[in-house]
């Protein structure tokens, strides 16, 4: 009842033919094929970097152990200067 039937389908077809013609409708279709084709392509390279496992960077032992000592003496000059103060 309120729903378009295959015959009023094919009647609007019939128009947008005869007002743009079958070269410009074939352009479209081709513009349109390739942009949804670059944007699925798009989409999967996304994908593939984020798929990858991130790096691990592991610290060298001599590394840790000068943090440790520069963290532990801004520590102890904290103090000071608040004992200070």
């Amino acid at each position: 009842m309120g729903g378009i039937s295959i015959w009023q389908l094919l009647i609007i077809f019939a128009i947008i033919i005869l007002l743009f013609g079958t070269k410009k409708l074939r352009n479209l279709g081709t513009d349109l094929g390739g942009a949804v084709k670059g944007f699925k392509k798009a989409m999967g390279d996304e994908e593939t970097k984020n798929d990858s496992d991130p790096k691990t960077i592991e610290a060298k032992p001599e590394t840790v152990d000068a943090a440790k000592k520069v963290e532990t003496n801004n520590s102890d000059t904290t103090r000071k200067e608040t004992t200070q103060s």
